[in-house]
């Protein structure tokens, strides 16, 4: 392999990894918890976009199990846009193992 190719090739993965990085700035996960009743919405690139809590999840003298349930809804949130971006970028790869992404 010459090294004009291995160019064309580095580039054209470049372009591609721009491209899947512009597409999860874009793509939405949901996270939930207790059924839906707390629920994070986020960008694969870890931009949260709303926070939902129903009324129900909402006790005033509990304010503990609600920061709970928050927590475990951002947390699946974010092991969502985790799948979805190791997902889209291996398939840029290839398989290959790139620091940062």
């Amino acid at each position: 392999m010459n090294q004009a190719h291995l160019m064309a090739q580095v580039k054209k993965m470049q372009a591609e990894m721009a491209k899947a990085q512009e597409e999860l700035a874009t793509t939405v996960v949901t996270g939930s918890a207790a059924g839906g009743s707390v629920t994070v919405e986020m960008t694969c690139d870890q931009r949260v976009k709303s926070v939902k809590i129903a009324k129900e999840a909402i006790d005033p003298d509990d304010a503990e199990t609600l920061e709970d349930l928050v927590l475990v809804a951002f947390n699946d949130a974010i092991n969502k846009a985790n799948e979805t971006s190791q997902a889209r970028m291996g398939g840029v790869t290839g398989g290959l193992k790139i620091p940062g992404f």
